[in-house]
């Protein structure tokens, strides 16, 4: 697995997948390794994806200060990348709270990106995050019509009543995270556990990480293509708040992936790979 080194001397991993041209990868969890993405879908067939370890996950370092596990910290981890592969411009994709990182890269270095592609991102940085209330009307939208699912919504609206440390209740509400709940799905789940640093997850948005209305400000300068990929069921974020996303960037626009939730990679891989290879090659229709 390639290694380089970043500004304060960790060292950091990346794995290569396909052939084409680069596209860097930031994975979500938060601070989960990026083996999760696997080839996106198919993706790999016409990009060569650039999938980074964050500091502290995967075959990546541990930074010897662990503040820098805050996602404002590693925007300088994204920028060493960028420079290590020679690239004077990138196409960039991100998912779920790697879009956090993306965001404050793209506020740090806006006439670094191509294309900017988020992946069912979370947008706190931009000041505007999913809501329980938005959580709950995604999930809700196969309710009753699912079987089995109507426990998996049970479950769900008690974790946002504010029982979230109890590990039964998300263990029975993880179907509403996937558009499908096959073998795929489940396998998603239970790598998760093993490829997340939670020391690491829990400091990535903490206090200081965030100034939403600098980080809009910021985003007006950058000139990049930047699609926001929603799923239809996913309620982080619902496809209504990915167009106020889209919105913040100058020329954002929205792709709603049908039958998706949180990872439409997973949920229907073709549908995936052929959209985000259409914005890629081609930009915003």
């Amino acid at each position: 697995m390639p290694i380089f080194t970043t500004h304060d001397g960790t060292r950091l991993a990346y794995r290569v997948e396909g052939q084409g041209d680069p596209l860097i990868c930031l994975p979500g969890g938060p601070m989960r390794a990026a083996e999760y993405l696997g080839d996106l879908g198919g993706l790999a067939a016409t990009r060569r994806l650039i999938l980074l370890d964050l500091r502290g996950t995967g075959d990546s370092a541990a930074p010897a200060d662990e503040g820098t596990y805050r996602v404002d910290r590693q925007v300088a981890d994204v920028e060493a990348l960028r420079a290590h592969l020679g690239l004077e411009r990138m196409d960039l994709l991100s998912h779920s709270a790697g879009g956090l990182l993306a965001q404050l890269y793209a506020a740090a270095h806006p006439g670094r990106l191509r294309r900017l592609l988020m992946v069912t991102p979370n947008a706190t940085a931009l000041g505007l995050p999913a809501t329980p209330a938005h959580r709950l009307a995604a999930a809700r939208l196969r309710q009753h019509t699912v079987p089995g699912f109507d426990a998996a919504v049970a479950a769900y609206e008690r974790i946002l009543a504010g029982e979230d440390e109890d590990d039964a209740l998300w263990d029975r509400a993880m179907p509403v995270f996937y558009g499908r709940w096959d073998e795929n799905a489940r396998a998603d789940v239970e790598a998760g556990a093993r490829q997340q640093n939670e020391k690491a997850a829990a400091a990535y948005s903490g206090p200081g990480a965030f100034d939403p209305p600098a980080t809009r400000e910021a985003l007006r300068a950058v000139t990049a293509e930047v699609l926001v990929l929603a799923g239809e069921f996913d309620g982080n974020p619902p496809p209504v708040l990915a167009e106020e996303i889209a919105a913040v960037f100058p020329r954002g626009a929205v792709a709603v992936q049908p039958g998706a939730a949180h990872f439409p990679f997973l949920d229907d891989p073709a549908w995936f790979a052929a959209r985000a290879e259409r914005f890629l090659a081609e930009g915003l229709e």
